[in-house]
């Protein structure tokens, strides 16, 4: 019984164990969202339990457009969420050549650092940021997310580009050089298109990132013009209501994009991971 016990439990079926934990606790929140906005209110506050939506509906959708402009916010954390990724993306790349190529002192020193400013809650930053932002006249407007979404994205975008960096040969950089090409040239021409899987990687992290972030987007712009989805959408409750459908689907809107994202780069996000993890 216990040679069964143990062939049962073997490496293939603890991963495929630990696989589908990962998958049910990855997809049933979503999956969940997703059958609650497609029911009505009655039916949601019904007991027992309906799993499956008895009679589906996109009246809730309709509503989530209608009640607040959710394609204004949708706009505005794109437009924040996209400028924070091209920033960091670019002062990362600048980061991590610095460590991966040039003699510095103390590199190791450096790189941990980096892993420890990643490690700071974001509520002990809230003040200073706000702080600064009102100093310099940024607050209510897309600059006073951008520049700190960047900040915050900074430390796991430069590592993961650090891991690449470091696997690309020198031989391609210095022949690079050779034909006239400076060092930055070498670096925007030759090692970023080779880093292409780690630059996705990175960019798709920060993008998500960004577009998720709740705290600094409410704490830092109370302005409509400006406001963000994920502020947005706490707008739906009443002072003693909580419409869960309506609020469903427009989490539903808010997880679209990203959905759309991860699906169409997955390959190069996968390899990214894969290989960075390799090289590190």
């Amino acid at each position: 019984m216990s040679q069964l016990n143990m062939g049962f439990w073997s490496a293939p079926m603890l991963r495929w164990a630990a696989g589908l934990i990962v998958v049910v606790n990855g997809f049933f929140p979503a999956v969940w969202i997703l059958f609650t906005s497609l029911k009505t209110e009655t039916e949601l506050v019904q007991k027992p339990i309906t799993w499956w939506p008895e009679l589906a509906t996109m009246d809730n959708y309709v509503r989530a457009f209608g009640d607040q402009p959710l394609l204004h916010y949708l706009k505005n954390s794109f437009i924040v969420a996209t400028g924070a990724t091209v920033l960091s993306l670019i002062v990362a790349a600048f980061a991590a050549y610095a460590i991966a190529r040039l003699n510095l002192k103390r590199r190791e020193l450096i790189l941990t650092c980096i892993v420890g400013s990643s490690m700071f809650p974001l509520v002990t930053l809230l003040v200073p940021i706000f702080e600064t932002m009102r100093a310099l006249g940024w607050l209510n407007t897309y600059s006073a997310l951008i520049l700190p979404y960047v900040v915050l994205n900074l430390p796991v975008c430069t590592l993961v580009l650090v891991s690449f960096f470091q696997g690309i040969p020198r031989d391609l950089e210095n022949a690079a050089m050779i034909d006239g090409c400076t060092r930055m040239g070498a670096l925007w021409h030759v090692v970023v298109p080779l880093a292409a899987p780690g630059v996705f990687t990175a960019g798709i992290l920060a993008f998500v990132n960004a577009w998720d972030e709740f705290l600094l987007a409410l704490s830092l712009n109370s302005s409509a013009d400006v406001r963000t989805l994920p502020v947005g959408i706490t707008l739906y409750q009443g002072e003693f209501t909580f419409p869960w459908p309506i609020i469903s689907a427009a989490l539903i809107v808010a997880i679209v994009p990203i959905a759309v994202l991860i699906a169409v780069f997955q390959e190069r996000v996968v390899g990214g991971l894969t290989q960075g993890g390799l090289k590190g």
